[in-house]
């Protein structure tokens, strides 16, 4: 089979596309012919040595989540039929190839109103921005959402499940363009911000009025980690989500302590297949119906071949995606 291949660390020209063997499914695993795979951040950094893949996972192909068809079943797989049309997130890498294998409970039946490039990018995103917001930040009705990098795939995804549960979300980037283009996924508000400060809680208090937010998704770290504790209500949840603009920030302490605010990480990558199945279970539970209803969608910035991965490279790292 053809896949993407990653020969060392370094910039685009370490990838190349090349005949590699085609896995076999055990157990309960099935092989699955890939037809569309999104980009993520993740496999940027794979590429630059900067984040290797968990142990079990081919650790020179890239590629988080997939979207194909049911081509073959290990001994003890039963759930999918062949040519059944599935998605999820992979072990950790991998999907950037024309076949993978993937144990059967981490895949979810992919509605037939999706296209392939749609199908594909929709797994990380929008099971990452659920189990975030709903599972671990455990989101209410009516509870309000600050989402930072809200022109993300996972900030995107977020503002669309927060409209769909009833939760108002303020959206925050860098650009207006980013910003104006949100609006239409679901965001109540919002505001363009270049570098973190006092601005983003004083914005976030007058689009509130006053009440503040409950949850905030945090999906580039640094000083803006800081800058979004003091946007949080008391008893507000914070989820650290991305390390964009750094892994190490100040924090403040006290206001962590007064207003008894949570701080939580969370990846999905190096998480146990345990884990995995259950956040899959849970993302076909409450959001695959949203998908095959319209409400929510995906959002794709551009489509390449596989043999011009490079170039979707260069497109993710000039920070122009939408």
């Amino acid at each position: 089979m053809r896949a993407v291949v990653i020969d060392g660390a370094g910039d685009v020209d370490v990838l190349s596309v090349r005949a590699v063997p085609r896995p076999v499914p055990k157990g309960r695993e099935i092989l699955v012919r890939v037809r569309a795979s999104a980009l993520n951040r993740a496999d940027i950094l794979q590429r630059q040595g900067r984040y290797p893949p968990p142990p079990g996972v081919p650790a020179n192909i890239p590629g988080i989540e997939f979207a194909g068809e049911v081509a073959a079943a290990g001994p003890r797989g039963a759930r999918f039929r062949e040519g059944e049309r599935v998605f999820g997130i992979a072990g950790g890498g991998g999907a950037h190839a024309e076949y993978l294998v993937i144990d059967e409970r981490a895949c979810a039946s992919a509605p037939a109103s999706l296209d392939w490039p749609d199908a594909g990018a929709i797994p990380e995103a929008f099971i990452t921005a659920h189990d975030a917001m709903m599972t671990q930040a455990g989101v209410k009705r009516r509870e309000r959402v600050v989402i930072t990098a809200v022109g993300s795939g996972v900030g995107l995804a977020a503002s669309q499940l927060a409209a769909a549960f009833d939760c108002p979300a303020f959206g925050v980037t860098r650009t207006a363009d980013k910003l104006e283009r949100a609006r239409e996924y679901g965001i109540a508000g919002g505001m363009t911000l270049a570098e973190p400060g006092a601005a983003l809680a004083e914005a976030v208090k007058e689009w509130s009025a006053g009440a503040q937010a409950n949850v905030a998704l945090d999906l580039v770290a640094g000083a803006w980690t800081e800058a979004l504790l003091h946007t949080l209500a008391s008893r507000g949840r914070l989820m650290l989500i991305g390390l964009l603009a750094g892994a190490t920030t100040p924090l403040s302490l006290g206001i962590i302590l007064r207003n008894r605010l949570t701080l939580r990480g969370t990846v999905l990558r190096s998480r146990s297949l345990t884990e995995k199945i259950s956040a899959t279970r849970a993302f076909a539970r409450d959001v695959i119906p949203l998908l095959e209803s319209g409400k929510v969608r995906a959002v794709t910035d551009s489509v390449f071949s596989l043999e011009d991965v490079r170039e979707a490279h260069k497109r993710m790292e000039s920070n122009e995606t939408f």
